[in-house]
């Protein structure tokens, strides 16, 4: 399969829309890495980097204050649960360590009582409860959307992929919500990807 500018407007407008999906928010540390491994995954259709847990108003890489780097992720709860991504979380961190810098921290936010039971259940299988791990949770205030060259950052490093993007119409704002943009940017990160809806699953592969 080659990427041309008609699948990446086929493939997005078969995603699954915002109606139809839930949202999860997650601090792992820098969040070019959980963008890429995140978007990769089944069921993740969306994904975006951003600021969130701390007070100050209207927060960029460079005046950061008191939050932390977080990816939100747009999921279909049909192809993957909230409970399968904390579980992926908390593989991904030792939850017995935090950075001393908040900018790093790595944290949950659990907004409802459904989620917050989803996160003791996930850790009481590895014999942990939320107040007996450094990983923060916390409910989410808001989120801001980082600067436009953080979205699909290894995206971003391939030309030949961006490039057909631009063909396609997108900008800076169509590239971070784009469906296949979040997969593709695993992809070149190193992440096994399924992006050709006229394939088998088992047949499906991107190529440049």
């Amino acid at each position: 399969m080659t990427l041309t500018p008609a699948l990446v407007r086929d493939y997005d407008a078969q995603a699954a829309d915002r109606a139809t999906t839930d949202t999860a928010t997650f601090g792992l540390g820098c969040f070019w890495g959980p963008d890429a491994r995140f978007g990769a995954v089944d069921g993740v259709v969306r994904t975006r980097v951003g600021y969130a847990g701390g007070t100050k108003l209207d927060p960029s890489y460079h005046s950061l204050g008191d939050h932390t780097e977080v990816l939100q992720v747009d999921f279909d709860p049909d192809a993957v649960t909230y409970r399968d991504l904390l579980e992926a979380v908390f593989r991904q961190h030792d939850p017995q360590t935090q950075p001393a810098k908040p900018q790093y921290q790595n944290v949950v936010f659990a907004s409802t009582d459904t989620r917050r039971a989803a996160v003791e259940t996930v850790l009481s299988a590895v014999g942990e409860t939320a107040e007996s791990v450094e990983t923060r949770i916390e409910q989410l205030s808001r989120f801001y959307p980082a600067e436009d060259y953080h979205q699909k950052y290894r995206l971003r490093s391939k030309s030949s992929f961006l490039s057909v993007f631009e063909e396609a119409g997108y900008d800076a704002e169509g590239i971070r919500d784009s469906p296949i943009a979040a997969k593709l940017n695993g992809y070149v990160a190193g992440h096994a990807v399924d992006v050709d809806t006229d394939r088998p699953a088992s047949d499906r592969h991107v190529s440049e």
